[in-house]
């Protein structure tokens, strides 16, 4: 007798990421509720469900949702702010004065919804996101159907959402309680970094995050001043933050010692390429981390400082970066790269068990890829095009949790012309 479920997809390829399985043509998806029942060949899945619904995706590469391990969601109203700049003065004399004046919950609320929609259309179907007004970031992200770690921002000076730390933590832990058993929101703490947030407030982070259980994220070794001042690894050491909780964003400049104790103590860094080089900060040594055995994930970082969310061009740009700081071709390859983009943000996040791949349980969050498109032809290798032809702009499909978000390129749940006309009156604001 047949199982039902509810949807069977039926690509031409499906790359699960699923230990070490490779690009599988003939094989489809059967998701029931939003978790994933079964991954095979089509005749196989055919004879063995009954589905209230099948979707065939001819010339489709079905693979995970990519997920965005660090943005600032928001940042995409200040795309093209301080450009050509290195980050103490793009930051300090460009993007904080920015801030100041311009962010409320209406330019968080917009330009969330532009980032959400940039990423679904690129294929990200979950964001760790760190920015002012988190609670306008969740009701944006649960509007849209995508999901979210967002790690409210702990930071020492008064800022647009809170005049304090002792706000900041207030407002965050509320956030905590209200979305604790959320399908698509998990909340975590954000504190800026080693110099825009004192020890006293760090050490408050940690006892927090022990005994809520949550994830810390935080720049950490951005760059080579952050990093000549003090070395800020050595001090989060020593208050104990280096541990399985922190996911360390950045990580430049790191000596052998440091990568050692930072595989010792569990922590996961997530790689930016884009911004890191953006910004001249430096080379985040990817190689040498996974050598290590630590885990690493990717972000686009924010679009201020990035000028894109694509998950698979900062996918390239990971593998391109490390080939070139090494000096090996084979310093990391198409796969690794792809990697961090899916199974490895799930690990910092700590959903590995729930998201990541395509497998038996976990939740059905997936990405159809065009292959009709002259750059992913002829397909001799699926995984190397996914990575090198920046595939995120072929994005035809994405399923969050077994609901369609995306169909045939277009945004379900966002209204793009709403989006364009938003855009420009901000952009008249913006440059006022």
């Amino acid at each position: 007798m047949s199982e039902t479920v509810d949807l069977l997809l039926h690509p031409d390829w499906l790359l699960s990421m699923a230990a070490d399985a490779g690009a599988v043509s003939g094989h489809s998806l059967a998701i029931s509720g939003d978790h994933i029942a079964a991954v095979g060949p089509r005749a196989e899945l055919a004879a063995r469900f009954d589905a209230r619904t099948q979707i065939e995706l001819p010339n489709r590469l079905l693979l995970p949702g990519l997920i965005n391990a660090h943005t600032h969601a928001a940042m995409t109203l200040l795309r093209g702010v301080g450009e050509d700049q290195p980050l103490q003065p793009w930051l300090f004399e460009h993007i904080w004065p920015a801030e100041q004046r311009l962010v409320g919950e209406d330019f968080v609320a917009f330009g969330t919804r532009l980032a959400i929609a940039e990423m679904l259309r690129s294929g990200t179907t979950c964001f760790a996101d760190m920015y002012f007004f988190p609670e306008v970031v969740a009701r944006e992200a649960t509007r849209a159907g995508i999901r979210a770690q967002l790690a409210f921002p702990i930071i020492e000076q008064a800022n647009p959402w809170c005049a304090d730390l002792d706000e900041a933590f207030r407002k965050g832990l509320a956030l905590h309680d209200t979305y604790r058993d959320d399908r698509l929101i998990r909340v975590a703490f954000g504190p800026h970094s080693a110099y825009a947030v004192s020890e006293t407030a760090l050490a408050r982070v940690l006892t927090y995050a022990e005994e809520l259980d949550l994830k810390i994220q935080m720049h950490v070794h951005e760059n080579a001043v952050e990093v000549e001042d003090a070395r800020p690894l050595a001090a989060l050491d020593r208050l104990g933050l280096l541990n399985p909780s922190l996911q360390a964003v950045h990580m430049t400049q790191l000596t052998a010692q440091e990568i050692e104790r930072v595989a010792a103590t569990g922590v996961s860094v997530v790689h930016c390429p884009a911004s890191n080089m953006k910004l001249a900060s430096g080379a985040c040594p990817t190689r040498d981390l996974l050598d290590a055995g630590i885990p690493v994930a990717l972000g686009t970082d924010g679009a201020a400082s990035s000028n894109s969310l694509d998950m698979l061009q900062a996918a390239r740009l990971m593998a391109l970066l490390a080939k070139h700081e090494t000096g090996a071709a084979d310093a990391l390859r198409a796969r690794e790269a792809l990697e961090a983009a899916t199974l490895g943000g799930a690990r910092a996040l700590g959903v590995d068990d729930r998201l990541g791949s395509l497998e038996p349980g976990k939740l059905a969050d997936a990405v159809a890829i065009d292959l009709t498109h002259p750059a992913m032809l002829p397909l001799i290798d699926p995984v190397s095009q996914l990575v090198h032809t920046e595939a995120g702009g072929k994005v035809t499909e994405v399923w969050v949790g077994g609901e369609q978000v995306v169909e045939q390129g277009a945004l379900l749940t966002i209204d793009g012309a709403a989006l364009v006309e938003g855009a420009a009156l901000w952009t008249e604001r913006l440059r006022a």
